[in-house]
């Protein structure tokens, strides 16, 4: 409530004689939340909290400006001392909140289009030496996180010698080809729950954590979620549209689309190691429990993978050993 209070003081410095009720928006993962101010005349603007002891919001700064060719909040008013933001405020219905009130195929389909065409545009403005590299050491501290917060914590089974010896295997086949991808400009976290439902094109939300990584990840990061899924052949489809629009764009492709697929598959290895593990720990470090029974899907995501290329199989050994080789329940399905 005292942040609350002391953002409320502080709209009033740079909104002065005018009338606004402030409301509760959105949380993240991490230690943000952002608020609506309401106005009088029915303007809205939405203000972001980011403690300052806890985070900075110059990498959000820096990203917004580098975003620019797609559709992100407009930064109107900021103090990165206080950690408050005053941004355009891009509505209120996300995605994930649209696809879950309309199920059909054809309208997810299209919304995911539309998503498509962002992310090609996004990528086509990235250049190297803008946004830290999305390295080696950066997706080994990710993918670490599996053995360290799901098996050891969420499952109670720390790796034992075989299983590191399995692990060890995984890490020196996997991570070679993906940092051999092509690389663009990676939002990191390109999901239906950070896209805003806007009139043509959706507002992009999320993206302080980017770097300058694999062609394939954020492709990953819409068609793989963590709160959504749908079948794999629609997944398929989206991917080969995905792939059309890229080349036409000019971007680093190959031009064999099995090629490409194998890109995104193994991609999503990866991902979904590091997604498995950051939910676990967020239950297990901080409390928050609304993302861990999301980890099913990417259990299934990954044994349903490593199932498929002879090169994963130490993979694949690794989950049966861990949850066994049975589909889990998860949430949302279409």
């Amino acid at each position: 409530m005292q942040r609350q209070n002391e953002l409320n003081n502080w709209l009033r410095t740079v909104y002065p004689e005018e009338n606004f009720e402030l409301s509760f928006a959105a949380a993240d993962a991490d230690f943000r939340r952002y608020f609506r101010a309401t106005f009088s005349d029915g303007r809205t603007v939405v203000c972001m909290d980011a403690p300052p002891d806890k985070m900075s919001v110059a990498p959000y700064l820096k990203v917004q400006k580098l975003f620019h060719t797609v559709n992100v909040p407009q930064v109107l008013h900021v103090d990165e001392k206080q950690g408050f933001m005053a941004l355009n405020d891009l509505g209120s219905t996300t995605y994930l909140a649209a696809m879950q009130q309309e199920t059909g195929e054809a309208a997810h389909k299209a919304l995911l289009l539309e998503a498509i065409d962002e992310l090609v545009t996004l990528q086509k403005s990235g250049k190297a030496g803008d946004l830290p590299e999305y390295d080696r050491e950066t997706m080994l501290r990710e993918i670490n996180l599996f053995p360290e917060w799901f098996a050891a914590k969420e499952l109670g089974k720390p790796f034992n010698f075989k299983q590191k010896q399995l692990w060890q295997q995984v890490t020196d086949t996997l991570l070679p080809p993906l940092l051999a991808q092509p690389q663009v400009y990676v939002h990191r976290d390109y999901i239906v729950r950070n896209l805003m439902l806007q009139q043509g094109r959706p507002g992009v939300l999320d993206f302080q954590d980017a770097l300058y990584g694999p062609i394939s990840y954020d492709l990953v990061s819409l068609l793989r979620d963590a709160f959504i899924e749908w079948e794999e052949e629609f997944v398929l489809d989206l991917v080969v549209r995905y792939w059309e629009k890229a080349r036409a764009a000019g971007l680093p492709v190959p031009e064999q689309f099995d090629e490409f697929y194998r890109w995104f598959e193994w991609m999503g290895v990866q991902r979904h190691l590091k997604v498995a593990g950051i939910f676990a720990r967020l239950y297990y470090r901080d409390g928050k429990d609304k993302y861990r029974p999301e980890i099913p899907r990417f259990l299934n995501y990954l044994r349903r993978t490593s199932r498929r290329y002879v090169d994963l199989a130490p993979l694949y050994t690794l989950l049966v050993e861990l949850v066994g080789d049975d589909e889990l329940e998860t949430g949302f399905t279409f």
